[in-house]
């Protein structure tokens, strides 16, 4: 494993790192399982956004013994209200929901306290600026946190954030999908050297990468595959199918770039993830399989990545989308998909079209459709 320097705060995070947000609703064994593969092949960063109490504790238990072993990065204002995922600037929300972080995990301290999902400028500046940002430096003072960070979409908060001082590491989404020049229609001159290649990407993208690196703000990754859309050619918004080990190294390759937070639901997925610290310099190459791709935008397709939540009806909007684009890709619904999707406490059906959830997604899904869409598939 390769360690790489997490920009001014010289912790040293393996650049594989463990993204574990699909440990929702998996036995507490299976959890530790994929922890410890994860530990064994010397990955030392974890990433828990996730405010479910149960994926929270089977966490703990997966680094319980070996909790010096690991980077935390633990988020703040990610909570757990009436059984959904609120995201929240409210501190007496936001106070215990730290609180039992820490305890579900066994720690009394993560190495990187992250200010969760910041994606509007003016929310930005509310944060910095106020109570929220008072008790984070309350955290760090404390020794509850070593280091401050924020996780955004959004490219102009992440270089506020990069800018701000005070932050000193970023999560932010990195692939070639969400990098690239929406009007461009040539790939031919993305995938050069440094130089070459920040041209090709969207200028405020390019901006930021640049900026953190002489900043020396790390960049952790988020949303390396894409919501796994960029591993498969249906699915894939370039046409064309990339492995992990492609993707891995496109995100790697970015300025103060430090570590690729892969989301992961089985061992052999951990094992599709680690294969990159033994791949060859042909087995990295995405340029090649990008070079003659049809380009086409990515703006409105759902990564699964939840900040929709919480959902006035109580549905998993996440797990729609995802069990929706999965029906789809195949000739007829698969019967372990419909199973699933019937499973959920809540279907698509109960959606009452308000909207509300719209105005959340970092991606612009038109999610009131795609579960009027998912209802009609689904029930049949």
């Amino acid at each position: 494993m390769n360690y790489r320097r997490l920009g001014k705060t010289d912790l040293m995070v393996s650049e594989i790192g463990f993204g574990a947000e699909w440990m929702e609703d998996k036995p507490v064994e299976e959890v530790v399982e994929i922890t410890h593969r994860f530990a064994a092949a010397g990955v030392n960063i974890l990433d828990c956004w996730m405010p479910n109490p149960e994926v929270r504790s089977a966490l703990g238990e997966g680094i319980k013994g070996q909790r010096d072993h690991w980077i935390v990065q633990g988020h703040i204002g990610a909570t757990w209200q009436d059984g959904q995922y609120v995201r929240t600037r409210d501190m007496d929300k936001v106070r215990p929901a730290f609180e039992d972080l820490l305890a579900r995990l066994g720690t009394d301290h993560v190495e990187l306290g992250m200010i969760h999902y910041v994606d509007d400028v003016e929310e930005f500046k509310r944060v910095v600026n106020g109570e929220f940002m008072a008790y984070v430096r309350e955290l760090k003072a404390t020794g509850a946190i070593g280091h401050v960070g924020l996780s955004t979409h959004n490219p102009d908060v992440a270089l506020l954030a990069a800018c701000q001082g005070e932050i000193e590491a970023i999560m932010f989404s990195v692939n070639p999908a969400f990098d690239m020049m929406p009007a461009s229609e040539n790939l031919d001159d993305m995938f050069g050297e440094y130089d070459e290649e920040l041209e090709g990407m969207e200028p405020v993208r390019a901006e930021l990468y640049a900026t953190c690196e002489r900043e020396d703000v790390g960049i952790t990754v988020m949303k390396g595959y894409a919501g796994g859309r960029l591993l498969s050619a249906e699915t894939s918004p370039f046409g064309v199918a990339l492995t992990s080990v492609q993707c891995i190294h496109y995100a790697l390759t970015r300025p103060a770039a430090a570590s690729v937070m892969v989301g992961v639901t089985t061992l052999e997925h951990v094992d599709d993830a680690l294969a990159y610290e033994q791949s060859s310099e042909e087995e990295r190459d995405y340029a090649s399989v990008l070079a003659g791709a049809p380009r086409h935008a990515y703006y409105g397709q759902c990564t699964y990545c939840g900040h929709c939540a919480p959902c006035v009806s109580g549905i998993n909007i996440a797990l729609v989308n995802k069990f929706y684009d999965l029906a789809v890709m195949q000739d007829e619904v698969p019967a372990s998909v419909q199973a699933h999707y019937e499973a959920l406490g809540e279907t698509a059906s109960s959606c009452i079209a308000c909207e509300e959830c719209e105005a959340r997604c970092p991606f612009g899904v038109p999610i009131a459709r795609r579960m009027a869409q998912a209802e009609e598939l689904f029930g049949r």
